[in-house]
């Protein structure tokens, strides 16, 4: 079953209406034609999207956590094969959120690292809902170092609020083991491509996304704290979070603009979760574009590269 984002509210009442003349048609009852069916369809499918043509930035930020919003797991499933996940950092113990391995994309040998937020409440524990502990930082770290030796290009796909902000992730060293990925990403041989394919929350997100090409899908979220948290730090009202969300500039659009993304990809009209087969599809497309641009980049012109998009941020404000 579809559901539906406060937001769409017109468009849920169309699509009950398209269903109830769909089953009337198909019983042959009451007269009812298919050119009315048609007509209705029509009408839904043009109000879905002017709808997602003029979304604000909490809206955009309400779709990019739809809970049927396709996450890591259905990526896997949709761009790669003879997927291997590694577990474990070596150093303390597994972290479900961030889960990491190596893999065949269209015939190429792969790193693909990522996090999961779940899809139930079961899976939402499990993977404590995108929210990694040091542990899946340094299984990350662990995991571009072997891709490095191994000359193998680092896929990123970045779904996470932040990283896990309790008590035990702290003691453990969480803002180390955030700076080391990033570092760690920052300094490969090989290219690495990120995207944001729902939230990029703060430095949970930037520790595997700090890669020679950023990509966001149309109405992912990519921002330095959630608007909520935002809120809360500006005004002491969590409840003004959609200001925070329209005065950070979180949008793809906005990012684009600024220069701290280097493409957006396109979702089907209602977003991502309306045809997650689709979403997939342009995301593979847009992920070996971006790798076959490197071409025979060395080493060192990658890293160089990366340096100079990063340092260059801000400068085109």
């Amino acid at each position: 079953m579809r559901t539906y984002l406060d937001f769409e509210k017109p468009v849920a009442d169309l699509d009950t209406k398209v269903e109830e003349l769909r089953a009337l048609v198909g019983d042959g009852e009451h007269g009812v034609g298919s050119e009315d069916l048609t007509r209705l369809e029509i009408r839904a499918e043009k109000a879905l999207a002017d709808l997602y043509a003029g979304l604000t930035p909490w809206q955009k930020t309400q779709v990019a956590r739809h809970p049927q919003r396709p996450h890591y797991a259905d990526f896997v499933a949709g761009l790669v094969t003879d997927f291997t996940p590694l577990a474990g950092d070596r150093l303390f113990g597994e972290d479900a959120a961030i889960i990491g391995g190596f893999a065949r994309f269209r015939g190429t040998s792969v790193c693909l690292i990522g996090q999961e937020k779940g899809n139930d409440t079961e899976t939402r524990l499990k993977h404590n809902f995108g929210m990694a502990r040091p542990e899946g930082y340094r299984k990350a770290v662990r995991l571009m170092e072997l891709a490095d030796r191994f000359s193998l290009p680092v896929i990123s796909l970045v779904d996470t609020a932040g990283a896990f902000p309790g008590v035990d992730a702290e003691e453990r060293g969480q803002a180390e083991a955030i700076a080391r990925s990033t570092d760690r990403s920052l300094s490969l041989g090989v290219p690495n491509v990120a995207v944001v394919i729902g939230e990029g929350g703060s430095g949970g997100a930037i520790a595997i996304a700090a890669c020679n090409r950023v990509l966001m899908l149309e109405h992912a979220i990519y921002t330095v704290a959630s608007p909520e948290a935002s809120a809360s730090i500006l005004w002491r009202d969590a409840a003004r979070a959609q200001d925070a969300a329209t005065n950070m500039k979180i949008t793809a659009q906005d990012l684009l603009r600024f220069g701290l993304i280097d493409a957006i990809i396109s979702e089907p009209i209602g977003g991502a979760h309306r045809d997650p087969a689709a979403a997939i599809a342009a995301t593979g497309n847009a992920i070996a574009s971006a790798l076959e641009s490197f071409g025979n980049m060395s080493p060192d012109a990658l890293r160089d590269a990366r340096a100079d998009k990063f340092l260059a941020m801000g400068r085109k404000i």
